[in-house]
């Protein structure tokens, strides 16, 4: 796992916080505290699983002794009915961990199967696919490396990564020729500028312009062949809004570079995962 372990046990300990609280009045008045148990979490459907890593933090948070082997790594493809992980240790701390360990890691699988799902649609192609900021808060590191468990790439992290002259800063702005060359007096020489555009004669205006990366907003397939066309290759084109799976491979074929899904991140169903205590 490449995610600081400073930043994964800040989130654990909120979710634990939040769910936990003061104490467990099922468990910590039901089962004895030095009880021993044996658990495991089942695949309960076909997909890539991720955040195995973060689900077993989880219990030894709650209690350093307990013995986690993990059968399935994050990436891997697993079946229904494949044991994902096997823990043994108090029989307390496997139920008191068990919802947010699944809260986490059957997250991070749904997202890391749908990215997954999109890359296979666009194989063969020469377009990769993207997420975007659209994710929930307090997750976005977990998310987005969930995007690249299941194959495909990030977009930029946060505001600070490069710039993106939306359709409301080049209104405020003063247009997009007005604002790239502003732009271009003030940012440093590693930031690029990203515009969004909106029809043909944006994506030309851009272009005179000097963008680095012009975004066809909602634009159809057809559309994007001319706008791949024009471009001939200067600047790299990002295909974004309203794609869906049925549109998806019609879009990668028109030529563009970049597909960003904000679906991936904000609106991901959850991939089912099970914990079975003995």
């Amino acid at each position: 796992m490449i995610l600081n372990k400073f930043y994964v046990d800040g989130i654990i300990e909120t979710a634990l916080r939040e769910d936990i609280n003061y104490c467990d009045v099922t468990t910590d008045y039901l089962i004895p505290a030095d009880q021993q148990g044996e658990g495991r979490l089942m695949a309960k459907a076909d997909g890539i699983v991720c955040g195995t890593e973060i689900a077993a933090r989880v219990f030894t948070m709650l209690d350093a002794s307990t013995d986690i082997e993990i059968l399935k790594t994050d990436g891997e493809t697993v079946k229904y009915g494949d044991d994902i992980m096997r823990l043994h240790g108090k029989t307390a701390i496997l139920l008191k961990g068990e919802r947010t360990a699944l809260n986490l890691i059957q997250h991070m699988s749904g997202i890391a199967t749908a990215a997954n799902k999109y890359v296979k649609i666009i194989e063969g192609t020469n377009a990769s696919i993207a997420d975007t900021r659209k994710t929930l808060p307090g997750l976005r590191p977990l998310q987005k490396y969930a995007v690249m468990c299941g194959g495909a790439k990030n977009h930029r992290y946060n505001l600070s990564d490069a710039a993106m002259l939306k359709d409301n800063h080049i209104d405020a702005a003063g247009g997009i020729t007005a604002a790239i060359t502003k732009l271009r007096t003030r940012v440093g020489h590693m930031t690029k500028i990203e515009v969004e555009t909106r029809n043909l004669d944006e994506l030309r205006e851009a272009l005179a312009a000097g963008a680095d990366v012009i975004m066809l907003d909602n634009m159809s397939p057809e559309i994007m062949k001319e706008a791949v066309a024009i471009n001939n290759g200067r600047a790299l084109l990002e295909a974004s809004g309203g794609i869906t799976d049925e549109t998806l491979r019609a879009v990668a074929e028109s030529g563009v570079d970049i597909i960003s899904v904000g679906a991936l991140t904000h609106s991901v169903k959850a991939f089912d995962i099970s914990m079975y205590i003995k």
